[in-house]
């Protein structure tokens, strides 16, 4: 089962929720000239996305496939949606690009310098790195300039079966998934740097009006404010311990 909710103009969140794990996996289609996918998904989860995006689109119109850094609930999926849309490319940093889906891939990707944008006829996209946050080296955002909407991958993570879109109590709720989070078995997840909050300011100085999260409800309001707080949250959470 999924659940296909449009979060902002021409952009759909296709949520499945596994209750075994208590966690909603999102992912989202912006519908434009040259539709783009963001999160391709488990390769379990397949059948169950294509019917999802058939809802919108045709699934070989399909033209971008996008996602933060390479682990199985971003890309698992990749081959098989470049198998069935003969023109789509994956679109991922320079970083991850060269160290794993340049070999992955079926197709070379459409690799993203940092701050490179791509147009895909309505919306145009920024490229913004963000090593490791959430997780890994290649870790980088797509932003959506034209209704400002940042594509968060495992920011901002919440468990349960969220309602796709969330307007008040969203810090809080972050804030309490994150510490329940560190006394379970994904403890360490998200790593604290000193780059952390510098990254997290960037990302909140594109004054985005949107986060599309991939775990738990989207956001709409004053994303620049959250992200912002989310920087605090995760140095008092995962930051080193005043000496």
């Amino acid at each position: 089962m999924f659940t296909l909710s449009e979060i902002a103009p021409e952009t759909y969140r296709i949520s499945v929720f596994v209750p075994q794990i208590n966690l909603a996996f999102n992912h989202f289609l912006v519908n434009d000239d040259e539709p783009l996918l963001f999160h391709a998904g488990l390769r379990g989860m397949f059948p169950l996305l294509r019917e999802a995006v058939a809802r919108v689109i045709d699934p070989a119109a399909l033209r971008y496939i996008g996602f933060s850094h390479f682990e199985s609930d971003e890309v698992g999926g990749l081959n098989e949606w470049l198998q069935i849309a003969p023109q789509a490319e994956a679109v991922c940093g320079l970083v991850g690009a060269m160290v794993s889906v340049n070999d992955y891939a079926i197709r070379t990707p459409k690799a993203l310098a940092p701050e490179e944008t791509l147009s895909t006829g309505r919306h145009r996209f920024r490229f913004l790195p963000t090593p490791h946050l959430p997780h890994g080296w290649d870790a980088g955002l797509l932003f959506e300039e034209t209704n400002r909407t940042l594509f968060c991958s495992d920011l901002c993570v919440q468990g349960g079966d969220r309602e796709p879109l969330a307007t008040s109590g969203f810090i809080e709720r972050c804030r309490e998934d994150l510490i329940a989070g560190e006394g379970g078995p994904f403890a360490g997840a998200t790593p604290y740097t000193h780059r952390t909050g510098d990254i997290l300011r960037n990302l909140a100085g594109h004054q985005p009006q949107t986060l599309a999260v991939m775990h738990g409800s989207s956001y709409s309001g004053n994303g620049g404010q959250v992200l912002t707080e989310l920087a605090t949250v995760l140095r008092e959470v995962l930051g080193p311990a005043e000496s």
